[in-house]
């Protein structure tokens, strides 16, 4: 955890989207300077200016190869200017909505995997000569890659791919003390659900809105889960604490899993 005498360094993925905003506020908000990863450079110009010098902007595509020395780049200069090292590592890209098993393109099932798997590796391999004893590698992962549906095919298989691979990860990291950590957070309330929402809607034959009802009665307490909650979540595997949570699974799904564990 960062003591105030050394400044540590954070690098998000997918840092313009809903959850990667919220992440970014939090850690930014636990002293640690964010590199934020994103693909628009109009969006990340926002976040530098809310953020000011706490946010470094990295535009890169973490879909290809070029990523890995956009990112590794931009990681070298800080650590040059303050020997920063990365204490946090968030893979968090969104992929595209590309429709139930029936109807989904198997170009938009390779490029999910693409994003979310190739990107982690492209990610790790960016960072992992500047992590240190204690540094985390974060994926957030989602509810579908557990309990499959016929209506969020790629997002499914995708997800289904990260679990394993994080696992893989923790494996070889942790004779470091590098730790791994994913995040299974159920449906949150941001537009990208909608779009969602409006595929299943049409596949069932039936309105969004009572698609949003059914998600929410899915949840053992009627709610959605929020980026703010995910935020929470990564925050506090900052904690020296969280090393005992390694190559878990941290299900953030207000209550919708039925299956143990």
């Amino acid at each position: 955890m960062n003591t105030g005498t050394q400044r540590e360094l954070a690098v998000v993925v997918g840092a313009t989207g809903a959850f990667g905003q919220a992440i970014v506020e939090r850690l930014v908000g636990r002293g640690l300077t964010v590199l934020a990863v994103a693909r628009g450079t109009d969006s990340l110009a926002g976040l530098a200016e809310r953020f000011g010098p706490r946010l470094l902007p990295c535009a890169a595509d973490i879909s290809g190869d070029a990523s890995i020395e956009a990112i590794r780049a931009t990681v070298d200069a800080q650590h040059a200017l303050d020997g920063a090292p990365v204490r946090l590592v968030v893979h968090g890209p969104g992929v595209a909505v590309a429709g139930g098993i029936a109807q989904v393109p198997t170009t938009a099932m390779v490029d999910a995997v693409n994003i979310k798997v190739g990107g982690l590796l492209r990610l790790t391999r960016a960072v992992e000569h500047r992590l240190v004893r204690g540094s985390r590698v974060v994926a957030i992962a989602g509810h579908y890659g557990l309990e499959p549906t016929a209506y969020a095919a790629a997002a499914g298989v995708a997800n289904a791919a990260l679990f394993n691979v994080m696992r893989q990860l923790g494996l070889h990291h942790g004779a470091r003390g590098i730790t791994t950590h994913t995040l299974a957070p159920g449906p949150a309330d941001t537009e990208r659900l909608h779009r969602v929402i409006a595929d299943r809607a049409a596949l069932q034959g039936t309105t969004p809105e009572a698609v949003l009802d059914a998600m929410r009665a899915d949840s053992s307490i009627g709610q959605l889960t929020t980026p703010a909650q995910v935020a929470w979540a990564v925050a506090l595997l900052l904690d020296p604490e969280a090393d005992v949570l390694t190559g878990s699974t941290l299900m953030l799904d207000a209550g919708r899993r039925r299956g143990l564990p």
